[in-house]
């Protein structure tokens, strides 16, 4: 590799805590001759929450910053133009009492979602007939039916979000994983798109 060639990859996003220092090699990854290497110590940003606790760094505004002190340097960038740093803010752990009422909540309003899903199809009628029609005979409560179908429905609420509790059946994201990802990259496009706490890497 020539020595004054340096590859710079920006990180997507970056969790730091108030008031830490942001050095080049915290934001991003770099490839550079052993010569060079130092430059991964360099200090880009220092976090504020005066700026928010979202900012964006561009790759241009790197860039600018290492040639500051580096002018013979050929820096190329790779992969992101953008990276997100985010400030961590303390924040309260929310009372058991809150939780418990969340909790209620979320268990009664999806207990009733159910119920009211069941009386609109009419699974009850349903369950009748295809009581009647296997068996011949009439029956108010097909239990047989009722119980292995309530049962079902739980255990393939498990099977599809793919956890029981904190444990993982296989590998595969869960879909509630897909769409919290695709949100939080939305998220992190829209911060860069729109550029609302972007603050360039001044000199320390």
């Amino acid at each position: 590799m020539h020595p004054g060639v340096v590859y710079l990859r920006l990180k997507k996003k970056v969790r730091v805590s108030p008031g830490q220092k942001l050095r080049l090699g915290d934001i991003a990854q770099v490839l550079a001759d052993e010569s060079v290497m130092s430059i991964v110590r360099l200090e880009v940003y220092r976090s504020s929450l005066r700026d928010g606790n979202l900012v964006v760094i561009d790759v241009m505004d790197v860039i600018e910053r290492i040639r500051r002190v580096h002018s013979d340097l050929d820096v190329r960038s790779v992969g992101p133009a953008q990276t997100i740093i985010e400030t961590e803010v303390r924040r309260r752990v929310p009372s058991a009492v809150w939780v418990v009422m969340i909790w209620l909540l979320l268990f009664v309003g999806s207990g009733l979602a159910l119920m009211n899903f069941h009386t609109d199809v009419s699974m009850k009628s349903v369950h009748q007939r295809i009581y009647y029609l296997v068996t011949g005979q009439h029956d108010a409560r097909p239990l047989i039916l009722q119980i292995p179908y309530s049962l079902g429905i739980g255990v393939g609420m498990i099977l599809f979000f793919n956890h029981l509790f904190k444990r993982r059946f296989n590998d595969e994201p869960s879909p509630l994983e897909l769409e919290m990802f695709l949100y939080q990259e939305n998220l992190n496009q829209y911060v860069i798109d729109h550029e609302k706490s972007k603050k360039p890497p001044d000199s320390p």
